[in-house]
Protein backbone atom coordinates (compact mmCIF):
# COMPACT_ATOMS: atom_id res chain seq x y z
CA UNK A 1 0.00 0.00 0.00
CA UNK A 2 1.30 3.58 -0.83
CA UNK A 3 1.24 5.36 1.91
CA UNK A 4 1.04 9.09 0.35
CA UNK A 5 -2.50 7.98 -0.80
CA UNK A 6 -4.72 8.75 1.51
CA UNK A 7 -8.58 9.52 1.53
CA UNK A 8 -7.93 13.36 1.58
CA UNK A 9 -6.51 12.95 -1.64
CA UNK A 10 -9.00 11.19 -3.27
CA UNK A 11 -11.16 13.06 -5.79
CA UNK A 12 -14.30 14.03 -4.34
CA UNK A 13 -17.41 11.78 -5.69
CA UNK A 14 -19.54 13.51 -7.74
CA UNK A 15 -23.24 14.16 -6.62
CA UNK A 16 -25.99 11.71 -8.28
CA UNK A 17 -28.34 12.80 -10.97
CA UNK A 18 -31.81 13.72 -9.44
CA UNK A 19 -34.28 10.82 -9.76
CA UNK A 20 -37.41 11.02 -12.08
CA UNK A 21 -40.58 11.11 -10.07
CA UNK A 22 -43.98 9.20 -9.93
CA UNK A 23 -44.51 7.39 -13.00
CA UNK A 24 -42.19 8.70 -14.96
CA UNK A 25 -39.86 6.86 -12.70
CA UNK A 26 -41.18 3.70 -14.01
CA UNK A 27 -41.04 4.10 -17.59
CA UNK A 28 -38.74 7.03 -18.59
CA UNK A 29 -35.64 4.36 -19.32
CA UNK A 30 -37.73 2.45 -21.56
CA UNK A 31 -40.11 4.74 -23.54
CA UNK A 32 -37.50 7.90 -23.94
CA UNK A 33 -35.68 6.84 -26.91
CA UNK A 34 -39.05 6.40 -28.31
CA UNK A 35 -39.99 10.08 -27.24
CA UNK A 36 -36.78 11.52 -28.38
CA UNK A 37 -37.21 10.59 -31.24
CA UNK A 38 -40.27 11.40 -31.99
CA UNK A 39 -39.42 14.76 -30.91
CA UNK A 40 -36.48 14.98 -33.68
CA UNK A 41 -39.24 13.91 -36.22
CA UNK A 42 -42.77 14.91 -35.17
CA UNK A 43 -41.84 17.49 -32.64
CA UNK A 44 -42.37 16.47 -29.63
CA UNK A 45 -42.43 19.32 -26.90
CA UNK A 46 -40.78 18.11 -24.01
CA UNK A 47 -37.32 17.73 -25.86
CA UNK A 48 -37.59 20.46 -29.11
CA UNK A 49 -38.43 23.29 -26.86
CA UNK A 50 -36.72 25.89 -27.84
CA UNK A 51 -32.79 26.08 -25.57
CA UNK A 52 -32.46 29.95 -25.80
CA UNK A 53 -29.40 30.64 -23.76
CA UNK A 54 -27.38 28.81 -26.86
CA UNK A 55 -29.04 29.73 -29.79
CA UNK A 56 -28.71 32.47 -31.74
CA UNK A 57 -32.16 33.77 -33.16
CA UNK A 58 -30.82 37.06 -33.86
CA UNK A 59 -30.66 37.58 -36.99
CA UNK A 60 -33.88 37.45 -39.09
CA UNK A 61 -35.04 33.72 -41.00
CA UNK A 62 -35.89 34.11 -44.36
CA UNK A 63 -39.05 32.53 -45.27
CA UNK A 64 -41.22 31.16 -47.64
CA UNK A 65 -43.68 33.96 -48.55
CA UNK A 66 -43.96 37.19 -47.52
CA UNK A 67 -46.53 39.82 -46.42
CA UNK A 68 -49.66 39.68 -44.56
CA UNK A 69 -52.32 37.27 -45.39
CA UNK A 70 -55.55 37.86 -44.43
CA UNK A 71 -58.43 34.92 -43.73
CA UNK A 72 -59.88 33.60 -46.94
CA UNK A 73 -63.27 31.61 -46.96
CA UNK A 74 -61.46 28.58 -48.48
CA UNK A 75 -57.90 27.94 -47.28
CA UNK A 76 -56.73 26.10 -49.86
CA UNK A 77 -57.93 29.32 -52.52
CA UNK A 78 -54.67 31.20 -50.73
CA UNK A 79 -51.41 29.01 -50.72
CA UNK A 80 -49.94 30.96 -48.45
CA UNK A 81 -52.42 30.23 -45.97
CA UNK A 82 -51.25 26.85 -45.89
CA UNK A 83 -52.11 23.73 -48.16
CA UNK A 84 -55.28 22.13 -47.41
CA UNK A 85 -54.78 18.74 -49.90
CA UNK A 86 -54.45 16.08 -47.51
CA UNK A 87 -56.57 14.99 -44.68
CA UNK A 88 -54.08 15.81 -41.81
CA UNK A 89 -52.86 19.30 -43.75
CA UNK A 90 -57.12 20.15 -43.58
CA UNK A 91 -56.74 20.28 -39.73
CA UNK A 92 -53.51 22.54 -39.55
CA UNK A 93 -54.28 25.89 -38.67
CA UNK A 94 -54.78 27.80 -41.60
CA UNK A 95 -52.34 30.91 -41.87
CA UNK A 96 -54.71 33.62 -39.38
CA UNK A 97 -54.18 37.53 -40.16
CA UNK A 98 -50.91 38.91 -38.57
CA UNK A 99 -49.05 35.88 -39.49
CA UNK A 100 -46.96 34.37 -42.53
CA UNK A 101 -45.75 31.06 -43.16
CA UNK A 102 -42.54 30.78 -41.12
CA UNK A 103 -39.32 29.16 -40.96
CA UNK A 104 -37.97 25.87 -42.38
CA UNK A 105 -38.64 23.32 -39.74
CA UNK A 106 -35.33 21.15 -39.06
CA UNK A 107 -35.24 19.11 -42.35
CA UNK A 108 -38.49 19.58 -43.98
CA UNK A 109 -40.59 22.80 -44.91
CA UNK A 110 -42.63 25.31 -43.17
CA UNK A 111 -45.70 23.32 -44.62
CA UNK A 112 -45.05 19.60 -45.06
CA UNK A 113 -46.24 16.18 -44.04
CA UNK A 114 -43.93 13.16 -43.37
CA UNK A 115 -46.02 9.60 -44.59
CA UNK A 116 -46.67 7.64 -40.95
CA UNK A 117 -44.36 4.80 -42.55
CA UNK A 118 -41.51 7.54 -43.60
CA UNK A 119 -41.36 8.62 -40.04
CA UNK A 120 -41.45 5.12 -38.49
CA UNK A 121 -38.55 4.17 -40.65
CA UNK A 122 -36.64 7.51 -39.66
CA UNK A 123 -37.46 6.85 -36.25
CA UNK A 124 -35.80 3.52 -35.72
CA UNK A 125 -32.91 4.25 -37.89
CA UNK A 126 -31.69 7.25 -35.97
CA UNK A 127 -31.47 4.47 -33.23
CA UNK A 128 -28.76 2.64 -34.95
CA UNK A 129 -26.42 3.35 -32.19
CA UNK A 130 -28.07 1.23 -29.77
CA UNK A 131 -26.88 -1.85 -28.85
CA UNK A 132 -29.15 -4.83 -30.28
CA UNK A 133 -31.47 -6.07 -27.61
CA UNK A 134 -32.24 -1.92 -26.46
CA UNK A 135 -32.86 -1.30 -30.65
CA UNK A 136 -34.88 -4.41 -30.93
CA UNK A 137 -36.84 -3.01 -27.88
CA UNK A 138 -37.00 0.43 -28.71
CA UNK A 139 -38.25 -0.63 -32.62
CA UNK A 140 -41.03 -2.97 -31.00
CA UNK A 141 -42.19 0.45 -28.90
CA UNK A 142 -42.11 2.58 -32.21
CA UNK A 143 -44.37 -0.16 -33.79
CA UNK A 144 -46.46 0.14 -31.42
CA UNK A 145 -47.26 3.89 -31.86
CA UNK A 146 -48.68 2.73 -35.39
CA UNK A 147 -47.91 6.47 -36.37
CA UNK A 148 -50.11 7.26 -39.74
CA UNK A 149 -48.69 10.31 -40.71
CA UNK A 150 -47.09 13.70 -39.05
CA UNK A 151 -48.63 17.25 -40.57
CA UNK A 152 -46.53 20.24 -39.59
CA UNK A 153 -46.54 24.18 -40.32
CA UNK A 154 -44.61 27.22 -39.24
CA UNK A 155 -45.80 30.65 -38.19
CA UNK A 156 -43.87 34.20 -37.76
CA UNK A 157 -45.34 37.43 -36.85
CA UNK A 158 -45.80 39.86 -39.34
CA UNK A 159 -43.92 41.79 -36.66
CA UNK A 160 -41.29 39.01 -36.67
CA UNK A 161 -41.09 39.20 -32.99
CA UNK A 162 -43.08 35.76 -32.81
CA UNK A 163 -42.10 32.09 -34.85
CA UNK A 164 -44.74 29.61 -33.86
CA UNK A 165 -44.47 25.55 -34.79
CA UNK A 166 -47.63 23.40 -35.04
CA UNK A 167 -47.23 19.73 -35.24
CA UNK A 168 -49.85 17.12 -35.20
CA UNK A 169 -48.75 13.50 -35.23
CA UNK A 170 -51.96 11.05 -35.88
CA UNK A 171 -51.87 7.64 -34.40
CA UNK A 172 -53.57 4.46 -34.86
CA UNK A 173 -54.10 3.59 -31.64
CA UNK A 174 -55.85 6.53 -29.35
CA UNK A 175 -54.51 4.81 -26.23
CA UNK A 176 -50.97 5.63 -27.27
CA UNK A 177 -51.71 9.02 -28.12
CA UNK A 178 -53.16 9.20 -24.51
CA UNK A 179 -50.14 7.86 -22.99
CA UNK A 180 -47.56 9.66 -25.07
CA UNK A 181 -49.37 13.03 -23.77
CA UNK A 182 -49.87 11.93 -19.81
CA UNK A 183 -45.56 10.93 -20.30
CA UNK A 184 -44.16 13.89 -21.99
CA UNK A 185 -46.52 16.32 -19.59
CA UNK A 186 -44.78 14.49 -16.41
CA UNK A 187 -41.35 14.62 -17.70
CA UNK A 188 -41.89 18.38 -18.36
CA UNK A 189 -43.40 19.04 -14.86
CA UNK A 190 -40.31 16.68 -13.59
CA UNK A 191 -37.42 18.31 -15.54
CA UNK A 192 -36.18 21.75 -16.67
CA UNK A 193 -37.38 23.95 -14.64
CA UNK A 194 -40.46 24.92 -16.73
CA UNK A 195 -42.96 27.22 -15.30
CA UNK A 196 -46.63 27.40 -15.47
CA UNK A 197 -47.87 28.30 -19.14
CA UNK A 198 -51.31 29.52 -19.92
CA UNK A 199 -54.46 27.77 -19.66
CA UNK A 200 -56.31 26.97 -22.95
CA UNK A 201 -59.82 28.15 -22.96
CA UNK A 202 -62.50 24.98 -23.52
CA UNK A 203 -59.89 22.50 -23.79
CA UNK A 204 -59.22 20.61 -20.59
CA UNK A 205 -56.54 18.04 -22.53
CA UNK A 206 -54.06 21.06 -23.30
CA UNK A 207 -51.37 21.70 -21.31
CA UNK A 208 -48.74 24.60 -21.98
CA UNK A 209 -45.30 25.45 -20.32
CA UNK A 210 -42.86 28.17 -20.23
CA UNK A 211 -39.61 28.23 -20.58
CA UNK A 212 -37.36 28.54 -17.29
CA UNK A 213 -36.21 31.71 -16.51
CA UNK A 214 -32.92 33.24 -18.46
CA UNK A 215 -32.31 36.80 -17.68
CA UNK A 216 -29.34 36.84 -19.47
CA UNK A 217 -30.63 36.18 -23.06
CA UNK A 218 -33.74 38.18 -25.15
CA UNK A 219 -35.90 35.20 -25.88
CA UNK A 220 -38.49 33.70 -24.09
CA UNK A 221 -40.58 30.48 -25.37
CA UNK A 222 -43.38 28.34 -24.15
CA UNK A 223 -44.64 24.26 -25.51
CA UNK A 224 -47.99 23.21 -25.46
CA UNK A 225 -48.98 19.81 -25.68
CA UNK A 226 -52.71 18.09 -26.16
CA UNK A 227 -54.51 15.28 -27.54
CA UNK A 228 -57.62 14.83 -29.19
CA UNK A 229 -58.89 11.33 -30.44
CA UNK A 230 -56.36 9.89 -32.40
CA UNK A 231 -54.20 13.41 -32.34
CA UNK A 232 -51.20 14.12 -30.81
CA UNK A 233 -50.33 18.13 -30.81
CA UNK A 234 -47.28 19.93 -30.03
CA UNK A 235 -47.04 23.29 -30.40
CA UNK A 236 -43.43 25.13 -29.70
CA UNK A 237 -43.13 29.27 -29.37
CA UNK A 238 -40.15 31.26 -29.29
CA UNK A 239 -39.59 35.40 -29.33
CA UNK A 240 -38.23 38.38 -28.41
CA UNK A 241 -38.93 39.84 -24.62
CA UNK A 242 -41.75 40.57 -23.93
CA UNK A 243 -43.31 37.46 -24.53
CA UNK A 244 -46.87 37.16 -24.90
CA UNK A 245 -47.34 33.71 -23.66
CA UNK A 246 -51.62 35.08 -24.08
CA UNK A 247 -50.98 35.66 -28.25
CA UNK A 248 -49.50 31.99 -28.26
CA UNK A 249 -52.56 30.62 -26.30
CA UNK A 250 -54.52 32.27 -28.66
CA UNK A 251 -53.01 30.13 -31.59
CA UNK A 252 -53.40 27.01 -29.86
CA UNK A 253 -57.21 27.39 -28.70
CA UNK A 254 -57.83 28.55 -32.73
CA UNK A 255 -55.89 25.31 -33.68
CA UNK A 256 -57.66 23.31 -31.31
CA UNK A 257 -60.91 24.61 -32.28
CA UNK A 258 -59.95 23.96 -35.91
CA UNK A 259 -59.29 20.13 -35.55
CA UNK A 260 -62.64 20.19 -34.05
CA UNK A 261 -64.97 21.76 -36.75
CA UNK A 262 -62.07 22.30 -39.71
CA UNK A 263 -64.62 23.60 -42.42
CA UNK A 264 -65.92 26.25 -39.52
CA UNK A 265 -62.49 28.42 -39.30
CA UNK A 266 -62.34 32.06 -41.01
Amino acid sequence: MNDDVTPDTAPPAEPAPPAPKGRARRVVLAVLPAVLVLGAVGGAAAYTKVTVDSADRTVTTEVWGGGAHKPAKDPAGDVGRGRADTELSKLLLPVPKGYRLGPDMGDYGNDDEISGKKATAQMKESGRGISGKQRRERDRRIDRLHLQGIAQRSYTSDDSDLTVEIQIVKMKDKRAVHDLYGFQTELMDTYGDFRAGPKIEGHKKARCFREPVRTKVKLDGLSCLAYDGELFLTVDAYGTKPFSASDVADLVKDQLDHIESPGEYV
